[in-house]
């Protein structure tokens, strides 16, 4: 299976790439970025690219892949809505539709949150955003796609969250996170199970189109049990 990875100098894109890197279903990674993701690896191929609008340059790369990992985000914080729709919902979208123009063979799937509104009436404006954008791509003609919401995340393996508040969240909480686990199945995932349960379902598929922390985690099990 070739992985298209997007978002590979993120927390999550690291944990997703590692998981990569290390498991055998996997054959190339392809991760697209405006910078190098610091890692070397024979399975391991980037592309450099500015304008993520636009993929026109680089079209014959998507034509190979299998599946795509898009573990790109912003925060909300700060920004008004049209500026977070224009980084989240346009953003993730001009992707999406490179891709099936390249290959409409491929398994997308998508990193949002916990808490998105898929109904895009709520009062959040962030979760109407997520919410707008996960209709609109479970509605595109993949060959699958399926939504990942997951809510506390804990950074393993060396993966780190690029904005300071939530680094400084995961230090303070993280030497919980094995207590949390238990309690919070529900609730709390980590970067290696996610990058896992991307694996299995672009490997096996998954029964439903969204999933929360507890079918991440029941998916980042499965992956585990694989031979």
């Amino acid at each position: 299976m070739n992985v298209v990875l997007f978002g590979g100098t993120g927390m999550v894109g690291t944990g997703a790439l590692l998981e990569c890197l290390d498991d055998p279903r996997v054959s190339g990674v392809l991760v697209i970025g405006r910078r190098g993701c610091g890692h070397d690896h024979p399975k391991l191929r980037e592309v450099l690219h500015a304008d993520f609008f636009d993929y026109s340059a680089i079209a014959d790369d998507l034509s190979s892949v299998d599946a795509c990992f898009f573990c790109l985000g912003v925060p909300s914080s700060g920004k008004t809505e049209e500026q977070y729709s224009r980084l989240t919902y346009d953003l993730t979208l001009a992707a999406a539709e490179a891709l099936l123009a390249a290959n409409p063979a491929v398994t997308f799937l998508y990193i949002s949150a916990a808490g998105a509104d898929r109904s895009e009436q709520g009062r959040s404006m962030w979760a109407r955003v997520r919410g707008r954008l996960e209709n609109t791509l479970l509605d595109l003609p993949f060959r699958a796609a399926h939504v990942l919401r997951p809510g506390y995340i804990q950074p393993m393996r060396g993966a780190r969250s690029n904005v300071w508040l939530y680094r400084a969240v995961y230090t303070i909480v993280g030497w919980t996170y094995p207590v949390l686990r238990r309690l919070l199945p529900h609730a709390v995932t980590s970067t290696v199970t996610i990058g896992r349960a991307l694996i299995h379902i672009a490997a096996e598929g998954w029964h439903e189109p969204v999933l929360e922390a507890k079918a991440i985690n029941a998916a980042g099990r499965a992956s585990e049990e694989e031979p």
